[in-house]
């Protein structure tokens, strides 16, 4: 995971909301047959069916953490459309929503039929209160987000960017040594790990996720997601290995310097 100077970004909701306005005049067909083209995405899933509202609940509290997206039930990951059966689906969604997800997960369903089969399209909403967990097996309430066309289990130091987020947005920010030190890190090491930062700077890993959250927050840093994928963990519990990279990148001159903080997510979830 990387975080990098955020650059002004285009409103995908604003985006959204033109594309499901332009394609209302459609023909059902028409309508998901577009859907499809564009496959499956930060903003849709895929599903050939719903056998288990536990597990549809993680893809609900991913997109309600992110930008909220689409789900389209009875279509195969290839684009196929297979259709639903029977109306379980839709007991599933309502039971992940109210039931799996908390706070519970603001949706609309609606049914299309095409080519004489009917395809489920859930639309998720963006939670206002965040983050949203999803219960898991275990009865254990875990924060997702959606990256790219997956569901990733959401990082300390975004659970931090969201506890932060009841305070006012103009409160002042204390810039202290501290802030400094960590800006010099990234300036001055290519790689450098959590836990060196942490030894560097004398500070608990608690403290130095405070930290990053804030940064994350007042738009300093931006976290974007690498290389991630899943793996099952000695105590049973699957994760997302590959690496968690903090960014800072600065343009001095004419030379564009990026510098990352890496951390195994591993150490952060089994620690």
């Amino acid at each position: 995971m990387k975080y990098s100077v955020k650059s002004p970004q285009k409103g995908a909701l604003t985006r959204f909301l033109s594309t499901f306005a332009s394609m209302k005049t459609l023909t059902d067909t028409e309508y998901i047959h577009a859907l499809i083209a564009e496959g499956e995405h930060q903003q849709q899933d895929f599903k050939f069916e719903i056998s288990d509202a536990r597990k549809i609940a993680k893809t609900l509290s991913a997109f309600a953490n992110t930008d909220g997206g689409k789900l389209l039930i009875g279509v195969k990951d290839n684009g196929k459309i297979a259709g639903v059966r029977s109306d379980e689906e839709q007991y599933m969604i309502e039971a992940a929503a109210e039931l799996y997800c908390s706070p519970e997960v603001n949706y609309i369903m609606q049914t299309y039929l095409v080519e004489g089969r009917s395809v489920l399209v859930v639309q998720i909403e963006e939670s206002d209160r965040k983050p949203v967990y999803a219960k898991d097996e275990t009865g254990k309430y875990l924060a997702y987000l959606r990256i790219k066309d997956e569901n990733i289990l959401a990082t300390p130091v975004h659970l931090r960017v969201w506890q932060q987020s009841g305070s006012p947005k103009g409160e002042l920010i204390e810039y202290t040594e501290r802030e400094q030190l960590l800006l010099n890190l990234l300036d001055e090491n290519d790689r450098l790990s959590l836990n060196r930062y942490c030894r560097l700077a004398h500070l608990s890993r608690r403290a130095a996720e405070h930290l990053l959250a804030k940064f994350v927050r007042y738009d300093i840093v931006e976290p974007v997601f690498e290389g991630h994928i899943s793996l099952q963990a000695e105590i049973g519990k699957e994760i997302p290995s590959g690496l968690s990279r903090f960014v800072h990148g600065t343009n001095r001159s004419t030379r564009a310097h990026t510098t990352l903080i890496i951390t195994d997510l591993q150490e952060i979830y089994l620690s």
